[in-house]
């Protein structure tokens, strides 16, 4: 399988702080792999590294076949970003924010007005073309926020809890849209920290501490840790990490 990114031994610190904690792992192309953990566990501080966002301490971080040292520029015009906190600004329409991203990644006017009723049509926003995404409902601003996100074709998008506050229909929605780029090829990288999302993916890595703690398919997983779901494998790790830590 193509190599999607590529993580050997990724440090990230703040002063004494070690927010990523050697890492390692790699993500295939058109694979849907999550990033699993409890909020501080280092997730999104790797994303952004991965994102060309953020620079690592040490390690190697290659991302759509370009360095994350020397070539961020280069990744950031690869991949699709979808923010935990801000993707979408709040005083724009959803017409104009289409039309402010489309611009940003220098696609023609006419492929964002085709993008723009494709997204419309296809997320059911007739109803809400003309108001500002402040008013929008939490599920169809993350939905759209994916679509924007997607807007260039990139080959990996990455979502930083996507779902994070959206009820559980919604989310299940959400899943159909990272299905439906998935099977196009896409890569999709995906962090939360909702342990049943785990079995929505191909591969899931879960983060405690700072650390990779588990690597593997959920099924695999379930079956080496003799656990009913993720989460019950979740809690022994953080249980053992503490305990190692005390």
């Amino acid at each position: 399988m193509e190599t999607a990114v590529r993580v050997v031994n990724l440090v990230k610190k703040f002063g004494n702080f070690v927010a990523n904690d050697n890492l390692n792992f790699e993500v295939s192309k058109g694979e849907v792999f999550g990033f699993l953990g409890a909020n501080g566990a280092g997730k999104t501080t790797a994303i952004k590294i991965l994102c060309g966002l953020s620079k690592p301490t040490s390690g190697t971080v290659q991302v759509a076949g370009f360095d994350a040292y020397h070539q961020s520029e280069k990744i950031k015009q690869n991949i699709g970003y979808m923010s935990q906190k801000f993707s979408l600004y709040d005083d724009l329409t959803i017409k104009e924010n289409i039309r402010f991203y489309g611009g940003i990644y220098g696609l023609s006017s006419k492929f964002i007005k085709q993008k723009t009723d494709e997204y419309i049509t296809q997320l059911q926003l007739e109803q809400y073309q003309k108001r500002f995404v402040k008013d929008l409902p939490l599920g169809i601003k993350q939905k759209l926020a994916f679509s924007v996100a997607n807007i260039h074709n990139p080959s990996i998008i990455f979502l930083d809890e996507p779902t994070s506050g959206v009820d559980p229909i919604t989310r299940r929605q959400f899943w159909d849209l990272i299905y439906a780029e998935a099977h196009k090829g896409k890569t999709i990288f995906v962090s939360t920290h909702y342990m049943d999302e785990a079995e929505y993916c191909d591969r899931i890595t879960i983060m405690v501490d700072g650390k990779i703690a588990a690597l593997g398919t959920p099924n695999n997983l379930k079956r080496d840790y003799k656990a009913n779901n993720i989460s019950e494998i979740f809690l022994l790790l953080a249980r053992g990490i503490k305990s190692e830590n005390h």
